[in-house]
């Protein structure tokens, strides 16, 4: 997911004045939740009922941080 400048702006001002960078926040959970739709994706249509052992991974990428990656994985497995 890209970062878009005038975030990147504000959260630049946020950092040096202290608090937390609610824009970022918010990327970070749509992008979480996003990965995890994904996963349950494929995990349905692999015939999985569940997906067990769930890691998350975040990472910035780009130059000067401007991308954001969210990175999903786990087991999918069939009960019964």
């Amino acid at each position: 997911m890209g970062a878009n400048i005038f975030k990147d702006i504000f959260a630049s001002i946020r950092d040096v004045v202290g608090g937390r960078a609610a824009v970022y926040e918010q990327e970070l959970m749509r992008a979480k939740d996003l990965a995890l739709q994904e996963m349950q994706d494929r995990a349905a249509g692999l015939g999985a009922d569940a997906v067990v052992g769930i890691d998350l991974d975040y990472e910035v990428l780009g130059q000067a941080g401007s991308m954001l990656m969210v990175s999903a994985s786990g087991t999918a497995v069939k009960l019964g």
